[in-house]
């Protein structure tokens, strides 16, 4: 017997239903331009190329990250996690931040861990911070970061470049955030209540509850990398590239592009240093904005943020590491040179 007093829910911004119109859209437009004009077919499989390597890339993180997130949610007891929440104010966010080097996820596979995380008691605003640094300060992105620089004199100022303003642009972030609730940031997903449940009798197996929440939250965050992966696809198709040349040589302005690209590419963090590394013609700083930026905010992110969270962390999250990346990244251009 169990007593649960549910709460609403919020309607959900991307469905299972809209996922698979989305897909079934792409299959009947690309009927169509090869029956009605078939010059036009090498854009539109350029497209769907881009598309399937997007979800090539991104899935196999999310389905780490949901694995993650299941582990925490079932083994990982919650006084673990109240004592990061129980440190003076100034090292939690720092500690958060650093947790993230134990995690070897991408960006998409975060998210549902800093959303459990959430659930099970940390502090909303060190969960975003961990969220945020984890795609950039883990092991297996700073081993692709200075496999991508090797032989470049350049290769100390972008591993520690990275490293460094990543970490402190995910702290200002969860900064930010601290003043709210995990209900004023947190949308709550379907089926999921914020009351006790009383159980009598049999407790349900361990095994049985890792993978009802492992199977959720990879179907939760794989119905928005979708969405993300589509728009992303479509972008980088019509991208035009003489652009990257014309705002090279302008401080702020090649800073802003490879920021924008970098979210318009939505590229995974494991593979985003060495296309950083190829654009030649931008100098360290505006290839480390591509870097720092890009893994906390692009296309496919926004959509998986936007059915995580609420609007505030949206905001918060796309202004602050804007700011903070452009800030940043000015000052590591004058002191490195």
């Amino acid at each position: 017997m169990a007593i649960i007093a549910r709460a609403p829910t919020a309607p959900r911004v991307v469905t299972p239903r809209l996922a698979a119109s989305l897909v079934g859209a792409l299959l009947l437009v690309g009927v169509l331009v090869r029956l009605a004009a078939p010059g036009r077919v090498d854009w539109l499989r350029a497209a769907l190329i881009v598309f399937g390597s997007l979800l090539i890339q991104a899935l196999p993180f999310v389905l780490v990250g949901a694995l993650a997130a299941a582990l925490i949610e079932v083994f990982v007891p919650i006084g673990t996690l109240e004592r990061i929440s129980r440190l003076p104010r100034p090292l939690q966010l720092p500690v958060a931040g650093l947790a993230g080097m134990a995690f070897p996820i991408c960006e998409c596979g975060s998210v549902p861990v800093a959303r459990r995380l959430m659930t099970k008691g940390l502090a909303p605003s060190a969960a975003i911070t961990f969220m945020l640094a984890a795609p950039i300060v883990n092991p297996v992105v700073m081993a692709s970061t200075f496999y991508a620089y090797r032989g470049r004199t350049v290769v100390g100022t972008m591993m520690l470049g990275r490293f460094g303003l990543g970490l402190l642009v995910a702290i200002a972030v969860g900064w930010a955030l601290g003043a709210h609730t995990k209900e004023e940031l947190l949308r709550p997903a379907k089926g999921e209540t914020h009351a006790h449940h009383v159980t009598l009798g049999r407790p349900e197996p361990k095994w049985q509850r890792f993978f009802v929440h492992f199977g959720n939250d990879f179907l939760f965050m794989g119905r928005y990398l979708l969405l993300g992966a589509t728009v992303a696809a479509f972008v980088q198709t019509f991208l035009p590239q003489t652009i990257l040349g014309r705002v090279a040589g302008t401080p702020v302005l090649s800073l802003l592009m490879l920021m924008g690209l970098a979210a318009l590419l939505s590229l995974c963090s494991e593979s985003d240093a060495f296309i950083a590394a190829s654009f030649t013609q931008f100098g360290p700083s505006a290839q480390l904005a591509f870097l720092v930026f890009g893994p906390m905010v692009d296309l496919k992110l926004v959509a998986i943020y936007s059915g995580t969270f609420r609007p505030v962390v949206v905001r918060t999250i796309v202004i602050g590491a804007m700011a903070v990346t452009l800030v940043g990244t000015l000052w590591i251009g004058v002191v490195a040179g």
